[in-house]
């Protein structure tokens, strides 16, 4: 997956001659907490976030204080065609709630914590109708080919597997099917020596 699939495209700007409090109104009339600070032909010059904004609008009514006192200048950013991966690590790694995405220095784009765990919510199904069942794993013993063999037998549809880290000889598989009788699919795993750990819907 590509930092496009995930961004906002053409989002809001700000020309760097606005005023602190043009730029929290700009905030609040279209319910963002991101702000590119750009200059001809959306050219990205800083990066604004609504905490930056609320913390410079006292000094800024009683001093010169400008949005570009207030902005992060060289702020961190990725590119269209990078992999979501690299701004997941950047927001990740750096503590941040989100990045300008550019093309030719040009802002293109924005991706947010949100829209990441949005997708993830997506792509797990969480918020539809399915059924999850953890299995725990033994390396060496019956593996994860085996379990899922089961699964389909029993008529399971698989949404997607989710793997945690391994802990010893041990390894934690959840899976997310399609809404059925968990408690059947259940049986059978045990039945072929499988530890079920957990299970929902």
């Amino acid at each position: 997956m590509k930092t496009r699939d995930l961004m906002i495209s053409d989002p809001i700007t700000i020309s760097v001659q606005s005023s602190v409090q043009e730029a929290i109104q700009v905030m609040k009339a279209n319910s963002i907490r991101h702000l590119p600070v750009t200059h001809k032909g959306k050219r990205l010059l800083g990066f604004l976030t609504l905490a930056d904004l609320k913390q410079g609008l006292i000094p800024s009514m009683v001093a010169d204080v400008t949005l570009k006192d207030l902005m992060i200048k060289d702020p961190l950013f990725v590119r269209p065609n990078d992999d979501i991966e690299i701004a997941v690590q950047l927001i990740y790694k750096h503590k941040i709630s989100g990045l300008p995405v550019l093309k030719h220095r040009s802002v293109v784009g924005i991706i947010t914590e949100s829209d990441i765990f949005r997708a993830v919510i997506e792509m797990m199904g969480i918020l539809s109708a399915t059924s999850r069942i953890d299995v725990l794993i033994t390396e060496g013993q019956k593996g994860l080919k085996q379990a899922v063999h089961v699964i389909n037998t029993i008529g399971g549809d698989i949404i997607n597997i989710v793997m945690n880290p391994q802990e010893g000889e041990h390894r934690l598989y959840c899976f997310r099917l399609a809404s059925c009788e968990i408690a059947v699919i259940r049986k059978a795993l045990v039945k072929e020596g499988f530890k079920v750990v957990g299970t929902a819907g």
